[in-house]
């Protein structure tokens, strides 16, 4: 099996034995670095993370020795099963990729080297967004201190966090007006996650105009739908027709969302006929972190 032919395959159609491949890979400090950290990368996916990965990408974390991009990669990629584990609360062990005692065990670890000042910041960053992807009670003050660093850097990572954790809607308002193009995407997909109200007029704004950067767009067009379910529907409705599929997708899937909230449907008084696209539905992926 080629790594590089792996990232380009959907992980469902990965042949037998990808995650053992990437097992083997991490565990040998002798594999070529680019090898290690691609494998680092893919080990994360849920086709094939399990207790086994999980342990050698914590080990590669705390090993002060191993490439410090190595080190952010790996934890990085311990976010998804986290999430997943503290929205499942092992009531269905099998929906969950890793096991409640390897849970346990990540998320203390987690928090030393967080606080452990002599692990790079990059580390420590890469550290705070895997680790809010399953928010426990120290990630709100270490949120706080990331947003009132000076650095660019951690500001983002601050930005990224505000998505996982609830209470940060004053910062997520002060990010829309960061001229930083990745703490402003970042706050915006937050004020739609937690549902900011106040970030309606900045949102709707990004959302309708031909002008705005296509992710951003995106991302405003997504949110919408749960800051302010019915008034978006109008926008939403007018943008599924965009001639950009991408725009039209993306309205549509809000617009399901936006009447999934509001508990009615989206009625266009001018066009009395059904659109046969009114049933279609897609699921949001998960949120990616900012390394």
């Amino acid at each position: 099996m080629d790594l590089q032919i792996l990232q380009d395959t959907p992980p469902w159609e990965w042949p037998k034995g990808a995650g053992k491949m990437f097992l083997a890979i991490l565990r040998d400090p002798k594999a070529d670095p680019a090898d290690r950290l691609l494998a680092a990368e893919l080990a994360g996916d849920f086709t094939v993370i399990n207790d086994a990965l999980a342990d050698t990408l914590l080990s590669i974390l705390g090993n002060a020795a191993e490439p410090e991009e190595l080190r952010a990669r790996a934890v990085i990629s311990l976010g998804p099963a986290l999430e997943q584990a503290d929205i499942d609360e092992f009531d269905d062990p099998e929906s969950v990729p890793i096991s409640e005692k390897m849970f346990r065990r990540i998320r203390p670890t987690l928090r030393k080297l967080f606080f452990d000042t002599g692990v790079p910041n990059k580390v420590r960053r890469s550290i705070l967004e895997a680790a809010v992807r399953a928010p426990e009670d120290w990630h709100a003050g270490a949120i706080r201190s990331a947003w009132a660093n000076a650095d660019r850097d951690w500001k983002l990572t601050a930005a990224f966090c505000m998505g996982h954790v609830r209470g940060f809607d004053k910062q997520i308002l002060e990010a829309l007006e960061n001229a930083d193009a990745g703490i402003h995407y970042q706050a915006v997909r937050a004020a739609g996650t937690w549902e900011v109200d106040a970030a309606w007029p900045h949102v709707a704004a990004l959302a309708t105009s031909e002008h705005t950067n296509k992710d951003l767009r995106l991302a405003a067009i997504d949110a919408l739908g749960t800051i302010r379910p019915d008034e978006s529907m109008d926008i939403l409705g007018d943008l599924s027709d965009s001639e950009d599929e991408d725009i039209a997708e993306a309205a549509g899937e809000a617009l399901s969302m936006a009447e999934g909230m509001s508990g009615e449907e989206f009625d266009d008084d001018d066009d009395d006929e059904f659109d046969d696209d009114d049933d279609d539905e897609s699921e949001n992926g998960n949120h990616k972190a900012v390394h």
